[in-house]
């Protein structure tokens, strides 16, 4: 895919419209997941995507033939979310505390047999961790997104962050060890029992 993903830039470039589609296409699903675990809104997730491949086709000609199309694109999502959350901080923060809120009102459900207990405490988990990105810094927020929901590699990470392989395992570190307190309370460390 990714000698498929530069002939389509190669061939965009040169004017075929058919061919950035197709990188449209194949990666604006995987923008998606990233811009809203980013944002915490379907609305600014879809606004991240469309600014993305916006800002993708204006530097088509700026993209070196060596790198990764899609980790390229990212970067440029990754800055579109930086962008937008800038631009609207509370809105965010609302969007991730109707998350929160949805998943504290099912919890008053205490007669819920074992399966539900399970999708209670995983309505939960998901709940805080929401929280917890709210609270990361764009960098952290980022590389744990893409590391812990996107499985990306340290190194993929550092290209679409523009970060050193040690600032990015830094901001990963940073990210983990925050969202693991913020679990704390819910799922308790088992590693000194």
């Amino acid at each position: 895919m990714a000698e498929s993903d530069v002939l389509a830039v190669r061939l965009a470039r040169e004017g075929d419209s058919q061919a950035f589609r197709a990188l449209v296409e194949r990666h604006s699903r995987t923008l998606y997941r990233l811009a809203f675990r980013m944002t915490g809104s379907r609305e600014d997730a879809e606004d991240v995507v469309q600014e993305t491949f916006l800002r993708a086709h204006r530097q088509l000609g700026r993209f070196e033939a060596r790198a990764n199309v899609g980790t390229w694109l990212y970067r440029i999502a990754v800055n579109c979310c930086y962008d937008q959350m800038r631009s609207r901080p509370k809105h965010i923060v609302e969007a991730h505390e109707g998350v929160i809120e949805a998943a504290t009102e099912s919890s008053a459900m205490s007669d819920a047999p074992p399966d539900q207990d399970r999708l209670l405490f995983s309505a939960q988990v998901r709940a805080r961790v929401a929280e917890t990105l709210t609270t990361l810094s764009a960098a952290e927020r980022a590389a744990f997104v893409l590391r812990h929901f996107e499985g990306r590699s340290i190194k993929e990470i550092g290209r679409a962050l523009g970060l050193g392989t040690s600032a990015t395992k830094h901001s990963v570190f940073r990210a983990v060890q925050k969202v693991r307190a913020a679990l704390e309370p819910i799922v308790p460390n088992r590693a000194g029992s």
